[in-house]
C-alpha cells in the first residue's frame, strides 16, 4: 500500500518532553532558597545585636523579625520548588508506564 504524499510518521509519536523549563525552574528556586538563607542570616544577626553594615538591611531590634520569617518563608519556598523540579527532571521520560508490582523485583 502506497503511503500518501502528506503522511509524516513523526506526528504520530508523542512530544518529547521539555526539560529546559524545569531546569530553568530548578535554577530559579534555587536561587530563591540561597535569598532565603542570606536574610534569614541578616534578621538572626540583627536580633542577636550585631547588624549587618548594608545600607537597606539597616533592620534593629523588633523589625529584624520580619526578615527572619520573609528569609526562613523564601528559603522553605526555594526548598520545596526546587525539590519538585528536581522530581520532574528525574522522571523516567519513556512511554511505557507499568505499575510499580509488575516491575522486576529488586533485593
Amino acid at each position: 500500500m502506497k503511503l500518501p504524499d502528506g503522511f509524516d510518521a513523526r506526528r504520530l509519536r508523542p512530544p518529547k518532553p521539555q526539560i529546559h523549563r524545569w531546569r530553568i525552574g530548578a535554577a530559579l528556586s534555587a536561587l530563591c532558597a540561597a535569598l532565603g538563607i542570606l536574610l534569614s542570616m541578616a534578621g538572626a544577626a540583627s536580633l542577636l545585636g550585631r547588624p549587618p553594615n548594608l545600607p537597606g538591611l539597616d533592620a534593629s531590634g523588633i523589625s529584624a523579625i520580619p526578615l527572619l520569617i520573609l528569609g526562613l518563608l523564601s528559603l522553605w519556598i526555594g526548598v520545596l520548588a526546587w525539590r519538585l523540579c528536581r522530581r520532574r527532571l528525574r522522571r523516567p521520560s519513556d512511554d511505557l508506564s507499568l505499575a510499580p508490582h509488575l516491575l522486576k523485583k529488586r533485593n
